[in-house]
């Protein structure tokens, strides 16, 4: 069988006018095109060069032929190009996961300035606060906050989440501000039945009065003076500057939790998904801050 590789060699000798120049183009040596076109003509059983010291001629058979292997040439370029502009220019349906308090608080204006700026992706946007599995799950990108538990994937840091121990005015004149040794003794809002908490150094393990499943329900309660909760600075910043609620402990966050992109791999990324993981860094509010003060 022919080669189309050849095909294409001898349409560049012939467009060229020289074994030299076509082997400059191609990348290879001149030797290795004069033996390539010689086993080509053979397996042709036709002369297609006319080869002298001085000059380069094309037969009858060889010109006819040169109109072909030029046709076919420009189709894999185009078809390469074709490829390359998709991969290129995003296309298609992305698919993206995130724990529902980052998505709720920071995904809509980075998904919007990526549609109007790629108006051929669609976007399908799960919000979960459980573990993604990303190709089982059929997604392309996911927000994960934590430890990272899979080695398997592309991990890309978008900042970090701080956390605070909070409580109410309220809740604070009627039970006193504990110290960190007095914590485990506290009325405690948390997310299962015993929990371990740390404050300045000392671990504790509480015994919630409230327990809840959502983040933002801790954060109402604690405002409600239900008890005190470690709530992230993104939820509570707000009431902090409101005077709604008070940090404990002093303004060193309670624990911070990392922020990471991930996704399956580098290797020939789409556009789609290379051009997201690039406006989630640029377009999401850095998380490295604690709440924002009151000013005076």
């Amino acid at each position: 069988m022919i080669s189309p590789a050849d095909m294409i060699l001898f349409a560049a000798v012939v467009r060229e006018e020289s074994f030299t120049r076509a082997a400059r183009q191609l990348g290879i040596t001149k030797q290795t095109i004069s033996e390539r076109i010689s086993k080509l003509e053979e397996r042709l059983g036709v002369r297609l060069l006319e080869r002298t010291t001085r000059r380069l001629r094309v037969t009858g058979a060889g010109a006819t032929y040169y109109e072909r292997c030029s046709a076919i040439a420009a189709q894999i370029d185009e078809a390469n190009s074709e490829v390359q502009q998709r991969q290129a220019e995003p296309t298609g349906l992305l698919r993206v996961s995130s724990p529902m308090l980052y998505g709720r608080r920071y995904l809509t204006p980075v998904v919007a300035k990526y549609l109007a700026r790629h108006p051929q992706v669609r976007v399908e946007v799960v919000l979960a606060d459980r573990r993604i599995h990303l190709i089982e799950e059929g997604l392309d990108v996911a927000i994960h906050i934590g430890p990272l538990d899979d080695s398997s994937l592309v991990a890309r840091k978008l900042g970090e989440s701080p956390f605070h121990f909070v409580a109410s005015p309220r809740f604070l004149s009627k039970y006193g501000t504990p110290s960190a040794r007095e914590l485990r003794s506290a009325r405690c809002i948390g997310f299962s039945a015993f929990e371990t908490w740390e404050a300045e150094g000392v671990k504790s393990r509480i015994d919630p009065v409230l327990t809840v499943n959502d983040l933002e329900l801790a954060c109402e309660a604690a405002i409600a003076g239900v008890g005190i909760a470690r709530v992230p600075a993104i939820l509570c910043r707000d009431a902090v500057r409101d005077g709604r609620l008070k940090l404990l402990f002093g303004p060193r966050p309670a624990m911070q939790r990392a922020i990471h992109v991930v996704y399956p791999s580098r290797l020939n990324l789409p556009a789609k998904v290379r051009l997201f993981v690039d406006a989630l860094a640029t377009l999401a509010e850095p998380l490295h801050g604690g709440p924002r003060r009151k000013r005076s």
